[in-house]
């Protein structure tokens, strides 16, 4: 994941666990204790410190070296692992349960993938993702300036329908669960902006939003910056925004056993 061990250097600059995502993560988890959980992707392990701080013992999983290496310097008694959900290096049944937060659209085989999940977990356990899907990604607004980069955004969901994935790799649907981004937002991933827009002007935040970090259409995204600079400056960005608006979140979690 060359990409993640780029943005990992400075990740943690605008990106952190938001506490009422963590709690729904929690809620839906819905951990014990005396047991062990995965969180598969762990990234810098934002949510995999604030998962042990509530009370979870958890294993954090990520692909990425560099990534892995701000987490270790955050959670020095978690376990840190590097290896991809593809071929979990852990005993069938292990885990009671596990996370995938922003994950699944970057796995390289995502059935593959859940199916390796299933296997490390207990029966009955469940798995909480989160995560956008094609209907939301295509209703944002971000849409307007850079069509482009959010096609390609869109495109994983689409070709990995989650839900199809999950029941392929031998999983239930127990809930969907939609979630719209709040202005208080403290984790600053791809729709963070939605009603702070001047965030996308600071390459700090855009640096740490995969998206933007790794799209190809440097032309869109000079043009689509200028244009967002001049309607948040003569505030057209307000009937952009409302032109977008639609009730069904920016994205879900799903929880499956």
């Amino acid at each position: 994941m060359a990409l993640y061990d780029k943005i990992g250097v400075d990740y943690d600059a605008t990106r952190s666990a938001d506490p009422y995502i963590l709690s729904r993560l929690l809620h839906h988890l819905r951990p014990c204790n005396d047991a062990l959980y995965l969180d598969v992707g762990c990234g810098t392990g934002n949510y995999t410190v604030a998962m042990q701080d509530a009370g979870v013992s958890v294993v954090g999983m990520d692909i990425s070296a560099t990534m892995l290496a701000q987490a270790r310097g955050k959670g020095r008694s978690i376990q840190w692992l590097r290896a991809r959900a593809e071929a979990i290096p852990f005993k069938d049944g292990t885990f009671a349960g596990a996370s995938c937060i922003f994950v699944h659209h970057h796995m390289a085989d995502p059935l593959r993938a859940f199916k390796e999940v299933r296997r490390a977990l207990r029966a009955n356990a469940r798995l909480v993702l989160f995560n956008g899907t094609v209907e939301q990604t295509r209703h944002a607004w971000l849409c307007e300036y850079f069509p482009r980069m959010m096609a390609d955004a869109a495109a994983p969901f689409e070709r990995y329908e989650v839900n199809r994935m999950l029941e392929a790799a031998g999983f239930k649907i127990e809930g969907l669960e939609p979630y719209s981004v709040t202005e208080d937002l403290c984790d600053w991933f791809l729709m963070c902006g939605k009603k702070s827009p001047e965030r996308y002007l600071d390459p700090r935040v855009r640096a740490g939003i995969s998206c933007f970090a790794a799209s190809p259409h440097q032309q869109e995204m000079e043009q689509g910056l200028e244009r967002l600079r001049f309607d948040i400056a003569s505030g057209l960005i307000a009937e952009v925004i409302r032109s977008y608006d639609w009730d069904g979140g920016d994205y879900t979690f799903t929880i499956a056993s």
